[in-house]
C-alpha cells in the first residue's frame, strides 16, 4: 500500500487513510460543531465522509495509543485498527443510530479497547521501552515549543516530556487512562465518562488519585539525597 502513517493498513475497500493537516494536528481547535457536521455526513454517505473523520481524528487516536501503550509501532497499529473498527461499524448502523453518535467518546473507547489487546498481546513478548517522541513523521498532538525557543530549551522540553512519560505509564492503568483523556485528549468528565463506560464521579476522582501520584513521584525525585543535605 502507498505511503503514509497508515501505509500497512488491512483497510476495506473505500476506506481512504491520510496524512493529517497541520490544522488537524494541533490540539486545541474548535471540533464539537465539526463533528456534528461530520455525523449528518457520515450518515448520508459514509464512504465520502469517513475520509474527513480519518483527518480529524487519526492523530488524537494516536496520541491517545501512545501514551497508553509507550510504544510508537503499538500505538500506530491500535489506531490504525480503531480507524478500520470504526469504519465497520458505522457500515452497520442504520441513519438513526449514527445520528446518535458522539465521535470523540466513541472514537475514544474503540481505541482504547484495541489498546488492551495490543497491550496484552505484548505482555507475552514483553515489555517495550517506553517512548514519547513516536514516530518522527508523526508528530503527536501537543503543543510546539516557542520560535525563540534556544536548542537548550526545546531539549530539555523534550527530556522532560520524556520523563512524565514515565511517570504516566508508571500509574495503574484506571488511573492513566483517566488522566489521558481528560488531560491529554482532552475530553469533558462527561466524555471520558461515556468513553470508560464509568461513573463520572469515579473518572474525577480516579484523574484526582492519578495526578496526586504523579506528584509523588515527582517530589521523590527532586527530594535531595541525604548524602546533599548533609554536605
Amino acid at each position: 500500500m502507498g505511503s503514509g502513517p497508515f501505509r500497512h493498513s488491512r483497510r476495506p475497500a473505500g476506506v481512504p487513510w491520510t496524512r493529517a493537516t497541520e490544522a488537524a494536528r494541533t490540539r486545541f481547535y474548535p471540533v464539537m460543531d465539526a463533528d456534528d457536521r461530520l455525523i449528518a455526513d457520515l450518515a448520508d454517505d459514509l464512504d465520502a465522509a469517513f475520509e474527513r473523520l480519518v483527518i480529524a481524528h487519526q492523530d488524537r487516536l494516536y496520541t491517545i495509543a501512545l501514551r497508553m501503550l509507550g510504544d510508537p509501532g503499538d500505538a500506530e497499529e491500535a489506531a490504525q485498527d480503531a480507524l478500520v473498527r470504526a469504519y465497520r461499524a458505522l457500515a452497520s448502523y442504520d441513519r438513526a443510530r449514527i445520528a446518535e453518535l458522539r465521535l470523540r467518546p466513541w472514537l475514544s473507547t474503540i481505541v482504547l479497547n484495541r489498546c488492551r489487546t495490543v497491550g496484552a498481546r505484548r505482555a507475552t513478548r514483553g515489555p517495550k521501552p517506553v517512548s514519547i517522541d513516536g514516530d518522527a513523521n508523526r508528530p503527536i498532538t501537543e503543543p510546539e515549543a516557542p520560535e525563540a525557543a534556544t536548542p537548550t530549551a526545546v531539549a530539555e522540553r523534550h527530556a522532560e516530556r520524556d520523563r512524565w512519560a514515565v511517570r504516566l505509564a508508571a500509574l495503574p492503568t484506571a488511573y492513566r487512562t483517566a488522566i489521558v483523556l481528560r488531560h491529554v485528549d482532552g475530553l469533558t468528565y462527561p466524555e471520558a465518562a461515556e468513553a470508560l463506560g464509568r461513573p463520572e464521579g469515579t473518572v474525577k476522582a480516579q484523574v484526582h488519585r492519578g495526578i496526586a501520584l504523579l506528584r509523588t513521584m515527582l517530589e521523590a525525585e527532586t527530594r535531595p539525597e541525604p548524602e546533599e543535605m548533609t554536605a
